[in-house]
């Protein structure tokens, strides 16, 4: 096994998928305003120590949506917009959500979504509603096999170990629903699926395993340290001092295991 993916690790990411901030928000105007985004495509930063305009306005509006701070998050709705993110993809992160925080969460920030769209087209503006899934989803043993292999690869390593032993059923519906059903879905990458997901955990409080095995994660879809700390300095202005600090925390001891993985 990867010295790296602890059983521990295997575990507090599974538990991860299984449960499912303040400065002004002038500050972040100030923070995204630091960094142009991309032309071709949002999730692709700009070199491997920076985040584009787009993955910033990502990760603040996800940790808001988790923490469910309606009013921010509404602003933060509105500015990922101004950036360029399309309805689709917004609704892709917000519809995640639920994984992690659960479908109230996820449900208040889609009808919020929903509010500050309206409210723009009341405004003359019109935004781009961006694609749906290109890609068809597997069905039936095709939709585990795939999501067992988008598992495997995220993680680093086959998913195994006590806590599936004693409920077998919990890592089949990862397989199949999330990393199957959701994963398989190519309207939004991978890294700004873990972008999200790291915001969204940095937001929770209790969850500090899974915030650290998602360091990882995200780090094995080619995010770098360099980025990650950025993402930490983008929570602590955009979203407040102390989702920020337990993000820094989380990556500080994923840096630390890689540095000793026997550990």
């Amino acid at each position: 096994m990867n010295h790296v993916l602890s059983n521990w690790g295997q575990v507090a990411m599974a538990i991860t998928f299984m449960i499912g901030l303040g400065t002004a928000d002038t500050a972040w105007s100030d923070a995204i305003g630091t960094e142009n985004s991309m032309t071709s495509s949002f999730s692709h930063p700009l070199s491997s120590t920076s985040l584009s305009e787009q993955q910033q306005a990502v990760v603040v509006l996800a940790a808001l949506a988790a923490a469910g701070d309606m009013p921010r998050l509404n602003t933060a709705l509105d500015k990922a917009l101004e950036t360029g993110l399309t309805v689709s993809e917004l609704r892709e992160v917000l519809v995640q959500l639920y994984a992690y925080a659960g479908f109230p969460r996820s449900l208040n920030a889609l009808t919020e979504l929903m509010r500050v769209l309206e409210a723009r087209k009341q405004r003359g503006i019109t935004d781009d509603p961006g694609r749906e899934p290109a890609r068809p989803i597997p069905q039936g043993d095709a939709l585990l096999a795939a999501g067992t292999a988008n598992q495997t690869k995220l993680s680093g390593s086959r998913v195994e170990g006590p806590l599936f032993d004693f409920a077998p059923i919990a890592n089949q519906y990862l397989r199949a629903h999330l990393f199957g059903e959701i994963f398989e879905r190519d309207n939004l990458d991978w890294q700004t699926r873990e972008l999200a997901t790291v915001g969204m955990l940095s937001a929770l409080i209790g969850v500090e395993p899974q915030l650290q095995a998602h360091m990882r994660i995200s780090m094995n879809t080619g995010i770098t340290q360099a980025q990650l700390e950025r993402f930490c300095q983008i929570l602590k202005v955009g979203v407040d001092e102390h989702t920020g600090s337990r993000a820094t925390s989380a990556l500080e001891r994923h840096l630390a295991n890689m540095a000793s993985p026997s550990r």
